[in-house]
């Protein structure tokens, strides 16, 4: 067991973008072979991004569900080893490339009815002891998992029924397309649903026993070679998810005509002139709070199952949220409204004592938003790119609160860039020269250093800083180009596909371990 205080480090990888001969990373071998390469590299902490279904975009922050697990991490070979699947029926075909970046439509195409297989045989051939720790994964997780298969039972029967008469859209909105009963999600229509589907609604459910199993294994395995990892949630659901459908009481929803009130965006910023128009449905606060958040809390415990710490995506919602009119294009014309504040997290505390967030406070941070960030006592986010940029260094720029001589305290997790932000050796590339001499100045480098150089350099730096905790992702440690980039938010494609090849070598290892030693980032088992 690590030190939960101890100054620790680790990496920023998607399983996604693990090496694998099934077109995506999986929770298979490679997968335990990482956290070998951690252990080796003196890591203690794996950061990954949010482990839900993905849909259209394949963005892990618009899941189908908070709580489902991603199918398409399923690793087949480890299903077949488990005696779960027959391996004939698991065979990679020759369309699904185990290198370069991911396609997401074959491996869509090719895998979803693979598991469907799997599942069927699972139902019928496997082990009876298998089969009673399935139907108990099904009692402990019937809170979540009956909505989800059964959204997924009926989502999957209407967008099939949308594609063939090309409606456009259809497959996202649900509240205009599947029948009053199942969109209200009335018992009567669930129950003659579930009536004739009970095959699929099993199948859907062995699904989600599989990627919940394969993950136990590979979060034990990470917790015995101390390895602490670190989960993600966006603050938001997805407008096309089993949770908005199945808990419409505590969304800002028409509760007649299911239509969205309002959505969720943040206003014009770094990354967006127009700010960031993101769809989501909003929270009805005070239906939670009348309820005493129990959505919420249930969220938590769920996630800290899974993981070791949980980053909240887009903090400064909880303090106020950007709310923006139902059928406006973008998030320009939005307003600034009240969210629930301390009293959300003083609740998860009470009812969840062992739960450690990160708070991702990036974009625009008041004062408000800090205090409250303090009073709960989580720490926030230090992205080093964000301490430069390409204009004259001045007497205001020395004052950035991104700077390491500026860390204002150690409660805090420090990054050379995150998963909206290029590669450090593609920003240095291709932001303006100004933008590498700053950087060059303030680590007081010989500026005929490259851009790998330079990216070694910040890492070195982010280790050196007093944040208590250094994350740095991969590609930055490997000096990835902008090839390697995960996501440029707002962009409409292209975006969570870098995969790598093979899995990084004992050379990278030993760099980071040397400066794990020398920055004092090493945990006591």
């Amino acid at each position: 067991m690590t030190k939960k205080n101890a100054r620790s480090s680790g990496i920023l990888l998607h399983i996604t973008s693990l090496p694998s001969k099934e077109g995506i990373g999986t929770l298979g071998k490679n997968a335990f072979s990482f956290c070998d390469w951690l252990k080796k590299s003196g890591q203690t902490l794996w950061q990954v991004l949010p482990l839900g279904p993905t849909g259209y975009g394949d963005s892990p922050y618009a899941s189908f569900s908070t709580f489902a697990g991603n199918p398409l991490l399923i690793d087949t070979a480890d299903l077949v080893s488990r005696g779960w699947a027959k391996k004939a029926d698991t065979a990679v075909p020759d369309y699904i490339k185990p290198s370069g970046k991911i396609d997401y439509g074959a491996v869509v195409w090719w895998k979803l009815p693979v598991l469907y297989k799997c599942a069927a045989f699972f139902l019928t051939s496997a082990q009876d002891e298998d089969k009673k720790l399935f139907e108990t994964f099904k009692k402990k997780n019937r809170y979540w998992l009956d909505d989800f298969a059964l959204y997924t039972s009926i989502k999957k029967y209407y967008d099939a029924e949308a594609s063939e008469k090309k409606v456009e859209g259809a497959a996202s909105r649900w509240n205009e397309f599947w029948p009053g009963g199942l969109a209200r999600h009335d018992e009567s229509a669930l129950n003659e649903w579930t009536a004739g589907h009970r095959e699929e609604l099993e199948q859907i459910k062995v699904i989600q026993f599989f990627f919940f199993s394969q993950w136990d294994s590979l979060k034990k395995y990470a917790g015995e070679n101390g390895i602490r990892i670190i989960g993600d949630i966006p603050i938001f659901v997805a407008a096309d998810s089993a949770d908005l459908w199945a808990n419409k009481k505590f969304f800002q929803i028409n509760q007649k005509t299911l239509a969205l009130k309002a959505q969720a965006g943040v206003p014009p910023d770094y990354f967006s002139s127009t700010g960031q128009l993101w769809g989501n449905p909003l929270y009805d606060w005070k239906k939670l709070k009348e309820d005493g958040y129990s959505w919420w809390v249930k969220r938590i415990e769920h996630m800290m199952k899974l993981t070791d710490i949980v980053r909240i995506d887009h903090f400064r919602g909880f303090e106020a949220y950007w709310k923006v009119g139902a059928v406006e294009k973008t998030a320009v014309n939005g307003k600034w409204v009240k969210g629930p504040g301390k009293e959300l997290f003083n609740v998860i505390k009470k009812k969840c004592p062992r739960a450690e967030i990160i708070a991702e406070d990036l974009g625009l941070i008041t004062k408000k938003v800090a205090r409250l960030r303090d009073d709960c006592g989580f720490p926030g986010m230090k992205i080093l790119q964000f301490a430069f940029n390409d204009q004259p260094w001045t007497e205001e720029s020395a004052g950035n609160l991104y700077l390491p001589d500026n860390f204002e305290t150690d409660n805090c997790v420090v990054y050379t860039g995150t998963h909206d932000n290029n590669t450090t050796v593609g920003a240095l590339k291709e932001n303006p020269p100004l933008y590498r001499q700053n950087i060059v100045s303030y680590l007081g480098l010989d500026p005929s250093l490259s851009e790998e150089q330079i990216c070694s350099a910040l890492i070195e730096c982010a280790m050196k800083s007093r944040a208590r905790y250094c994350i740095i992702p991969l590609q930055d440690v490997l000096n990835v180009s902008s090839d390697g980039r995960m996501n440029v938010p707002s962009a409409s494609g292209g975006n969570w596909a870098w995969k790598l090849d093979e899995l990084p070598d004992l050379s990278a290892a030993k760099r980071l371990a040397a400066l794990v030693k020398e920055y004092d980032r090493i945990n006591s088992l």
